[in-house]
């Protein structure tokens, strides 16, 4: 018989979990059980504290919903998202970053041609962005697919609006056959992270930002390339060095440029004053 003591109980539950049947889950809960300990520990934890991060914990899994991922936003602030993002993508640094997916990516979004608007009839300055798809030798990934989505000019997106049937400020669209796409949006704007949940609560108690930068999120996944998740930032838009979900990366601010009434990168043209951003997608083949 093993009886429990405060100086045994961490290898008694280390015991217990090495006995997974999978070595991986073993592996893992073993180095969660010891870390975990090892924290409590650290800080010495109180009865009341412990209480209190169970009660945090249970809020967050209450208030998450197929639209709202509230541990997602949690493992964001805490930068374990970025952390793990970076341990498994580790490009060469010629491919353009990944980064967070973030908690409001929706499936299923509709394909639309080349500079069609998936902002059609909302509000803001309007933005064409255009570029090319490549590898890291230069030549062309035809047939790419963008999978593009962001806030509005209120810093929500299409998943945080109650009662919205139709895709709003999503699309996806598709490389041509020198790579090249063009999309049209509207500019994105800094905005805030949920502030109404057990993450915001836990943010506002500190001097922690809780503001994103302006950034369109991207999704490109091409067979016999290494999947890419990653947000293009606007050059010199507030909260870019403290970017709540530690996401900004040099390589991914680009500038918008101001272009006057007329001819657009899509071949067509525009009566009012839009902006204009040229970036280059770079995806590293797998293998």
């Amino acid at each position: 018989m093993h009886l429990v003591t405060e100086k045994n109980i961490t290898e008694l539950a280390v015991e217990r979990w090495a006995t997974a049947r999978d070595p991986r889950l073993a592996e893992v809960m073993t180095a969660l059980v010891r870390h975990l300990h090892d924290f409590a520990r650290e800080v010495r934890l109180t009865e009341d504290e412990w209480m209190s991060a169970v009660q945090w914990l249970t809020a967050t899994g209450q208030i998450s919903t197929e639209k709202r991922e509230e541990f997602i936003l949690a493992s964001d602030v805490l930068g374990l998202s970025m952390l793990v993002v970076q341990m498994n993508h580790r490009l060469d640094p010629r491919a353009t970053p990944a980064t967070v997916l973030g908690p409001f990516h929706i499936e299923g979004s509709p394909e639309l041609g080349h500079g069609e608007d998936m902002s059609e009839g909302l509000p803001g300055t309007p933005l064409y962005l255009h570029g090319r798809v490549t590898d890291l030798d230069g030549a062309p990934v035809a047939g790419a697919v963008l999978d593009v989505w962001q806030a509005d000019t209120e810093g929500a997106y299409e998943s945080q609006i109650p009662d919205i049937d139709e895709a709003r400020l999503r699309a996806k669209y598709t490389t041509d056959d020198d790579g090249r796409y063009c999309l049209r949006t509207i500019a994105p704007l800094g905005y805030t992270i949920p502030m109404d949940g057990p993450v915001g609560d836990l943010v506002a108690r500190t001097e922690i930002s809780h503001f994103r930068p302006a950034h369109i999120h991207f999704l490109i996944n091409v067979p016999g390339f290494e999947p890419l998740i990653t947000h293009l930032f606007q050059e010199g838009a507030q909260y870019l060095d403290s970017d709540v979900v530690f996401g900004t990366k040099q390589e991914l601010v680009t500038s918008f440029e101001e272009r006057e009434p007329g001819a657009t990168p899509d071949g067509g043209s525009i009566d009012v004053p839009w902006l204009e951003s040229r970036y280059d997608f770079v995806l590293q083949r797998q293998g």
